[in-house]
């Protein structure tokens, strides 16, 4: 089998958060691979501590990627604060000329796929084109460390998760594909209920609250963390829609600061959140302007968690106008003309200062990485962890599987990938969405 075919044999998916079948990605060809490691989301150590751990292992799989897309070129992008993370790529990439580290300030959404591309090659992705059309394949960098995996007959079974927030021991661990995120939370000593905290699944600005703490962490799981209900954070993000749009039509004045943090408008793609508000305050659709801006949101959030000086949510009346848009069949056209602010650096949003918007600075904390394997005693891997149709059970009740056997297949001439058993153990149910599978000892 070729490079391709081994990713697309080993169900690797983009680790970062998006999922999109990485099998897709290495089909194209391209001019340049970029290893994102810039770890978007705040409060998050997966990719940083990956970085420490296991650079070779990085430089590999984008050799690799590089190698499939007959790339001439590679570039890991990482913050240049992440110092153990940049020595050790610095000492694995000594000698590589083809390969180069791009290192960037701390700033939010660094990690954002298009910033990545702007920051590394000065070009802007119009909406509705992909990475390819300006020559390049984004990876996360934990996908990379995948793909050097899956070239060596090893699917993905397994990911790095942070779990941190209000705990006893903030930490990142490996955790298998499918184990109860309750079961993953308890490693960090939380003994919590969750009538009083929440759980936010990913990170704190593009995260989503997860009411089942028995849902299975997934491969696009990076971080589980535990905030109190009580706090201001977690309280404006549950307030419901017609409290959120009183308060809009109170309060908003149209002050258009969420337009100008925006960071797609800053890249010239014209996103403007406080037209969005405009429209939703009044109830007049015309007000938003061209629908095609809403399309170029990434719903990154800092015009709700920073740019706002009301604390409304902008981002959420752009996710409704998007959701909107798609029931319509609204399909996103490339802006025909594209210019950068002028001080688009000036208008990046330190993380630092993001945290401390968000009232979050005290759990900005280390999350060492631990050893130690979590071995859950039952799994519910789910047919669906990925961008596209969810994978087909290819397996039945009662049958014995070990870790690394595939569980879910790919459809036909469908955009999916394949899903495997996580842990040795029999299968103990199947259905259209999830495969269980019961470790030896509780079978």
């Amino acid at each position: 089998m070729n490079i391709v075919d081994k990713v697309r044999a080993a169900g690797v998916v983009g680790a970062g958060g998006a999922g999109f079948p990485t099998h897709v990605k290495l089909s194209g060809q391209a001019e340049v691979v970029i290893a994102n490691g810039a770890e978007c989301e705040p409060l998050l150590r997966c990719d940083r501590l990956l970085m420490e751990r296991s650079a070779q292992r990085v430089v590999q799989g984008l050799r690799l990627a590089m190698e499939a897309t007959g790339a001439s070129r590679g570039v890991i992008a990482t913050k240049a604060h992440y110092t153990g993370a940049v020595e050790a790529l610095s000492r694995a990439l000594s000698g590589q000329a083809d390969i180069t580290l791009h290192l960037m300030d701390s700033y939010y959404p660094s990690g954002d796929e298009k910033s990545v591309i702007y920051e590394v090659t000065g070009k802007t992705v119009p909406t509705g084109k992909l990475p390819l059309d300006a020559g390049c394949v984004v990876a996360n960098v934990m996908t990379l460390s995948q793909i050097a995996d899956a070239c060596e007959g090893r699917p993905v079974i397994r990911r790095d998760v942070t779990v941190g927030g209000e705990v006893p021991r903030p930490v990142t661990f490996s955790v298998p594909v499918g184990t109860p995120m309750a079961e993953a939370i308890a490693r960090s000593g939380f003994a919590g209920t969750k009538e009083d905290y929440a759980l936010i699944v990913g990170g704190p600005c593009m995260g989503r609250l997860e009411e089942n703490w028995e849902a299975p962490v997934t491969k696009t799981t990076g971080g589980l963390l535990l905030i109190p209900r009580t706090h201001p954070f977690i309280r404006r993000r549950t307030q419901k829609p017609e409290h959120m749009l009183r308060l809009a039509r109170a309060v908003c004045c149209q002050c258009s600061q969420c337009t100008q943090l925006c960071p797609r408008n800053a890249m010239g793609l014209r996103v403007t959140p406080h037209k969005a508000m405009r429209a939703m305050v009044t109830g007049n659709g015309l007000m938003l302007g061209d629908p095609q801006w809403v399309l170029a949101c990434s719903s990154c959030g800092v015009c709700t968690n920073y740019a706002c000086p009301m604390g409304l949510r902008p981002s959420d009346v752009m996710a409704l106008y998007k959701q909107e848009l798609g029931r319509m069949g609204v399909k996103p056209e490339p802006e025909a003309d594209i210019h950068p602010d002028p001080f688009l650096v000036q208008k990046r949003v330190p993380v630092s200062r993001l945290i401390a918007r968000m009232g979050l600075s005290r759990y900005d904390v280390p999350a060492p990485y631990d050893p130690e394997p979590l071995v859950p005693k039952r799994v519910r891997i789910p047919l669906r962890q990925h961008v596209g149709r969810p994978a087909e059970a290819a397996v039945k009740e009662g049958e014995w599987v070990r870790a690394g056997d595939a569980v879910g297949r790919l459809p036909a001439k469908a955009l999916s990938a394949r899903v495997h058993a996580s842990i040795d153990g029999r299968v103990t149910h199947v259905d259209d969405t999830f495969v269980e599978i019961t470790g030896g000892d509780a079978v």
